[in-house]
């Protein structure tokens, strides 16, 4: 096949872009800094030379959008929704206007779309769509209309030829430098692999293997369409996460954390404390239904292959400390 993926230098655009290019398909991506061979300039909002590889192509998978990685001010919330609003009519207009259409559009989507909840898992035909939820953060509700406009572009792109999933994916866990298992593995190696405001709240992820095999069964099965959640079958709440992650890179204790501390030390990473405190418990219901099984659906086997990889890599030898993803 000829896969396109535009937005697809960041870590989940690397794991597809590696899975998919040893299988043997041709793989180009969409970037607003091309320095490679197969990267093609694009500016995610207008047209321009780009549209010539989707047309003909026979899967795009957008992955364009500023990285979470960052403090929620409401410039960069802006940024987050305009950026992944914009890109994603911008393929829509692009498919539209092909003379040889891809048969299937994937569109990133995000897990953060469901409600913070302890009570019940969300799949997607009885799973709750956040923003309304008492006692969170404002600003939380904002992260779900990114989610809900996120998605809502793709469906109103006029792709009549095109299958159209919408792939609601938890976080995606691979040994690559500057992910987020990158940055946790660090914390847990350093002593801070605790537990987090009490660490009740669920932890929603899916191995890489699992995201890329999810990726080929939902491109070999022409009968699924809308949204997908891309997730483990297992969520676990946080502390249970870290304690397993913990003892994947064999470190007995991690200091626990108060919700200040979280606070603390999302302001010197630069980032938000949704990404921790938020309760994402996400299970994959269409997936499973469909029959697709996972090979890594429990977190402390995953963990241990993920940890079990991540040191074989001379990049731990040679700097221990986690890279940073950019923008895509």
């Amino acid at each position: 096949m000829k896969v396109v993926i535009p937005g697809g230098t960041g870590q989940v655009g690397a794991v597809l872009d590696r899975a998919l290019s040893a299988a043997g398909h041709e793989v180009v991506i969409l970037t607003r800094r091309p320095v490679r061979e197969r990267e093609v300039y694009w500016d995610g909002e207008g047209t321009g030379p780009w549209t010539q590889e989707i047309d003909g192509s026979d899967v795009v998978i957008n992955l364009a959008g500023r990285s979470v990685s960052c403090r929620y001010t409401p410039a960069n919330l802006r940024a987050m929704m305009d950026s992944r609003v914009r890109s994603t009519r911008a393929v829509g207009r692009a498919i539209a206007d092909a003379a040889r259409p891809p048969r299937l559009w994937l569109q990133m989507s995000t897990a953060t779309i469901y409600a913070h909840r302890y009570d019940a898992a969300n799949d997607e035909a009885t799973g709750v769509i956040g923003g309304a939820e008492p006692g969170v953060p404002a600003y939380w509700g904002y992260s779900v209309e990114i989610a809900k406009a996120w998605e809502q572009a793709q469906q109103e792109a006029d792709t009549p030829h095109t299958r159209k999933v919408a792939l609601r994916s938890a976080m995606v866990m691979s040994p690559d430098r500057g992910g987020v298992f990158d940055v946790m593995s660090w914390m847990v190696r350093l002593g801070l692999g605790g537990p987090v405001a009490g660490g009740a709240q669920y932890v929603s992820w899916i191995h890489e293997d699992d995201f890329v095999r999810a990726v080929q069964f939902l491109v070999d099965r022409d009968d699924i369409s809308g949204p997908v959640n891309l997730a483990a079958p297992a969520p676990l709440p946080h502390r249970a996460f870290m304690r397993a992650l913990r003892a994947a890179w064999r470190v007995p204790v991690g200091l626990p954390a108060t919700k200040g501390m979280a606070e603390l030390g999302a302001f010197a990473l630069r980032s938000d404390t949704e990404l921790l405190l938020k309760s994402r418990r996400v299970v994959p219901g269409r997936l499973l239904d469909a029959g697709f099984a996972f090979d890594h659906g429990e977190w402390p086997d995953a963990a241990r292959d993920l940890a079990e990889r991540r040191r074989q890599s001379s990049a731990v030898d040679a700097d221990p400390r986690p890279a940073r993803s950019g923008v895509r």
